[in-house]
Parts: C-alpha cells; structure tokens; sequence
C-alpha cells in the first residue's frame, strides 16, 4: 500500500459536477492498493496515518509538527488512486500490473477508509469514478508512506 498525505487548509472532490465529499483543515489523502497488500498493511497504514503527527501545536510556538490528525479532531478526504502503483522504469507508458484488481483494491479501500474513520472524520471519492479533487495545501506538507517500507523498520 502507497498513500499520499497533504496536510490542507480546505479539499473536495467532484463526480459529474457534484461535490461527493469536502473537507476543511485536515488531510488529502490518495491511496493505492497493490496485488499483494491484505489487512496487516491496512491495519498498519491506517494507524500510521492516524497518529502521524503533521500539525503544528498553536499553543507551543517552538515545536513543529506536534500534533497527528487524530489529535487535532481534523478529517481526512480519501481518495483512491491506483496510478501510486506505476512502474515508470522502462519505456515512455506507465505500468500499472503491480496495482491490485479492482475488486480486491476496493475492497482494501474501503476497509481502509472505515478503520480510519474509527480515529477520526472521512469522506470519500467514489471508487473507479472519474473525479476532479481541488485542494488548498497548507504548508505545502506532503508525505508518502508505503508499506512495507523500503528498507525502514515498520
């Protein structure tokens, strides 16, 4: 599993012209599913995402990235995005065959989003959809967490 994080001030997505979900201050988060990710990565990832700590402490002007989006009450917009799987290594064309199928990468997607709402607000995009996401970085701060790690320790 492959997520990117972006801490914001305000995000959206949109289906055919309607807004399906909206955030204020908290966090962008793209996720991509692989064929070889299960539970363990979810339970993993979802917890790391919830206690990472992104936001700084308003009342202590010397500490930096203090707080995680569980600890501020903020919400998360996720959003599924296979394309975190590419393989740009060879050619010009992108390949996506390390991505998971779609069935199972909904399945982990979904999962993922109702594990995270048990820390803290989500909305969501509509898995598969054609979707227009706007954001207002704050910072900018943008993170990418995979699991299992290169080379890092969990």
């Amino acid at each position: 599993m492959k997520v990117v994080l972006q801490r914001v001030l305000e995000a959206q997505v949109t289906v055919a012209d309607k807004v399906i979900g909206k955030i204020g201050q908290g966090l962008l988060i793209y996720l991509g599913v692989s064929a070889t990710d299960g539970l363990e990565e979810l339970s993993w990832l979802a917890e790391k995402v919830a206690k990472l700590r992104m936001f700084d402490n308003p009342s202590d002007g010397e500490t930096k990235t203090a707080l995680s989006i569980k600890d501020i009450g903020g919400p998360a917009l996720v959003i599924s995005q296979f394309t975190l799987l590419a393989d740009t290594r060879r050619g010009r064309r992108p390949s996506f065959t390390a991505a998971a199928a779609p069935t199972q990468a909904n399945e982990l997607y979904q999962r993922f989003v109702q594990q995270l709402g048990g820390h803290l607000p989500v909305q969501t995009g509509e898995f598969g959809a054609d979707m227009q996401v706007s954001s207002v970085n704050d910072g900018p701060f943008t993170l990418v967490i995979e699991h299992p790690s290169p080379g890092s320790l969990a």
